[in-house]
This record gives C-alpha cells, sequence and structure tokens, in this order.
C-alpha cells in the first residue's frame, strides 16, 4: 500500500496541491511505528519515529488539535449513531471540518461515505479527481 500512497502524494504536491495532516494521524503513526512487528506494527526506535514525524512535518501542514474539534466529533457520532472504533474516523471527519478541509486521501474509502462535505479518495482515484475537479 505504501507506493501508491506514495505514488498519489507526489502527484498531488507536483500539482501544487495544499496537503495536510492531521495531528491524530501522528498520534496514530507513532503508535503503530512504534510497535513491535509481531503485534502488528514497525518495531521503529522512538528515535526512528520521531525521524519520520520530522519529515511529514516538512512534506505536510499539520492541522492542530482545537476544543472546536470535540464540539463537531460529538455531534457527528451522535448525529450518525457511529459506535466503536469508527468513532476514531468521526474524529477525523471533525478535525475536517473544523479546519475546512473537504477532501481526504486514504485506503479506508467507506468508512467515510456517511460523513457530508468529507470527500474520501484513495490513491488510485488521484488521477480521475485531478483531472475532474
Amino acid at each position: 500500500m505504501q507506493q501508491p500512497a506514495l505514488e498519489a502524494i507526489e502527484l498531488l504536491l507536483n500539482n501544487g496541491i495544499a496537503l495536510f495532516v492531521l495531528a491524530q494521524n501522528l498520534y496514530e503513526f507513532w503508535v503503530i511505528a512504534t510497535r513491535p512487528t509481531n503485534k502488528n506494527g514497525l518495531g521503529l526506535s522512538a528515535a526512528d519515529a520521531e525521524s519520520h514525524l520530522s519529515r511529514f512535518e516538512t512534506l505536510f501542514s499539520v492541522k492542530v488539535d482545537t476544543p472546536a474539534i470535540y464540539s463537531e466529533w460529538r455531534q457527528l457520532v451522535c448525529q450518525h449513531s457511529v459506535m466503536g472504533k469508527p468513532a476514531h474516523d468521526a474524529r477525523i471527519a471533525a478535525a475536517m471540518v473544523v479546519h475546512g478541509i473537504s477532501h481526504l486521501l486514504t485506503f479506508n474509502k467507506p468508512d467515510f461515505k456517511r460523513f457530508q462535505g468529507i470527500t474520501a479518495v484513495t490513491p488510485g482515484e488521484i488521477f480521475n479527481v485531478l483531472s475532474n475537479p
């Protein structure tokens, strides 16, 4: 999955499209990056994970958490009866709404279908999105 994601990001950057990452995405990266490989993680040291965070911060504008995100998240989970792990996706949608971000690059497009104003796009769809904005 890494190669299609890298190609999509490169294409977006080469087309002058501003890319953002949410603080939540960076928290989740840290968890996966530092989790042992035998527990479905990357097994990186804290220093290596920090190096990757620094790289992400140079490539993407980081959108930080604000109190408004909680209020939006609460509204979304109640409105859509979100239960369990999908509440993490609702938090991403809430942060996007608060920060005025309309498009999301994701491999999990169906997880965001319920949220109005959010257009989820897979890496493989980037070429179509750029030709039909």
